[in-house]
């Protein structure tokens, strides 16, 4: 960490602020050193980085930094641009304003433009959009001493060269055949002997199912198609791994009932902040009015028996955790592939029965717990209660993720609000209505 770069920027001394970012060592070191920092300050040390080492810093930004950036450094702007390669340069064109992207697509060449053009035409959050046009797809016709040949010729724009599609005249996808294994292959055999069946992904597919391809099959890239099967570019382990990561976070805040962050934590806004957390906890506050008006329902029954209010804490907290666990446990599988939409019934029946035996087992703990408090005839209502509440969260937990996958939403958005809603009101009505039976209320 670099505790005084504000200092230096704010100073104006240039050169200072080179030598601290070089002594960090390598390019990710200075990319999170300048996440730290405000806008301002990242813009005017970046401006001082050795133009070789601005444009490595660059291309690990994230897009909306690179956005960023691009606005403060606006006479550098379409060099930066240029630089990139056209999968990175469409993710940080399109966090630009129409107008600003406009202008900076202008002053491509022909070839660049077009490469970023095709690429910003795909569907926002398609594998389409962060492919690398930049591949050699190498002919089924070429001998193995012709192809390495090929490839030599068009390496320096090529975006990896470890994986080679195989085509037909159409640049219809053929097959694959790694670099390794021409090099170690007699010169005059014909690649189509060498390849073999190629694992592919279409460029309308989702960028985390395609990412998810890539990693399961533990390949370094994998050719992306159009309809037709003809290849249009390749998905690279790096582009991939990004993207879980993106989704993983995404995940992540919004089952803690939070928008997820589009830029690191230290360069968000205080304002950010808020707008990624306000929307869900009005949500939540709305269903923290339900639980109100539930209690106002059986405030006669409170008042008869003023212990039952002891433990509704305990109860809808028991019955939220016990139904976040659940949610949070189901969308994971979802996302790895592990459940699918035919696999409802039985995700949902595993769920009901692991929710009774939570209940079982915790109905007994609070059982004993509330009899050394208030007796054992609220302590029944507390263990039944808590039997049916653990089961209904549980159920709801996996129900509502999967609902909401078959519905199109992601399942992480409305699992946690829902299920705060839906656990606190309805575990209170079962309290009471169980407290109004047993204890013939």
């Amino acid at each position: 960490m670099v505790a005084d770069l504000a200092s230096l920027v704010r100073a104006g001394d240039l050169r200072a602020t080179r030598s601290a970012l070089s002594a960090l060592g390598d390019v990710p070191a200075i990319v999170d050193e300048l996440e730290r920092h405000d806008a301002t300050t990242r813009a005017v040390a970046f401006r001082s980085l050795p133009k070789d080492v601005a444009v490595e810093v660059f291309e690990d930004f994230d897009p909306p930094l690179q956005s960023e950036l691009i606005t403060q450094l606006r006479e550098d702007a379409g060099a930066l641009v240029l630089a990139l390669d056209p999968d990175d340069r469409a993710g940080a064109l399109g966090e630009l304003p129409a107008s600003v992207a406009r202008r900076l697509l202008a002053g491509l060449d022909p070839d660049e433009r077009a490469k970023t053009t095709a690429l910003l035409g795909y569907p926002l959050g398609s594998v389409g959009r962060r492919m690398t046009p930049n591949v050699i797809a190498v002919p089924n016709r070429l001998s193995v001493g012709a192809a390495i040949r090929f490839v030599h010729e068009r390496e320096p724009g090529a975006e990896t060269i470890y994986m080679l599609p195989v085509i037909d005249p159409t640049r219809r996808l053929l097959g694959v055949v790694s670099l390794r294994r021409l090099l170690v292959s007699d010169a005059t055999t014909p690649v189509s002997e060498l390849m073999r069946e190629p694992i592919r992904v279409h460029a309308h597919d989702g960028q985390e199912q395609a990412a998810r391809v890539v990693r399961d099959h533990g390949a370094v890239a994998v050719p992306v198609v159009d309809a037709e099967g003809r290849v249009l570019g390749v998905f690279t382990v790096d582009d991939a791994m990004r993207v879980l990561e993106q989704e993983e976070s995404q995940d992540l805040a919004r089952t803690g009932g939070a928008e997820p962050l589009t830029r690191p934590y230290l360069a968000t806004s205080v304002l950010g902040l808020v707008r990624s957390r306000i929307l869900w906890l009005l949500i939540l506050v709305i269903a923290a009015m339900l639980t109100v008006n539930v209690l106002d329902y059986f405030e006669d029954t409170l008042a008869e028996v003023v212990s039952l209010a002891l433990f509704v804490p305990f109860l809808i907290g028991t019955g939220g955790n016990a139904g976040a666990q659940a949610a949070t446990t189901v969308v994971r599988a979802m996302a790895v592939g592990d459940a699918r939409l035919r696999d409802l019934r039985r995700v949902v029946g595993k769920e009901v029965l692991t929710g009774l035996l939570l209940g079982i087992g915790l109905g007994g703990f609070g059982f004993g717990a509330a009899s050394l408090i208030v007796g054992t005839s609220v302590a029944t209502v507390v263990a039944l209660a808590l039997v049916v509440v653990c089961t209904l969260a549980t159920t709801v937990g996996s129900l509502i993720p999967m609902l909401a996958r078959s519905a199109g939403i992601d399942p992480a958005v409305v699992s946690a609000p829902f299920i705060s809603t839906f656990v606190d009101a309805s575990g209170l009505l079962v309290y009471f209505i169980i407290a109004q039976i047993v204890l013939g209320l």
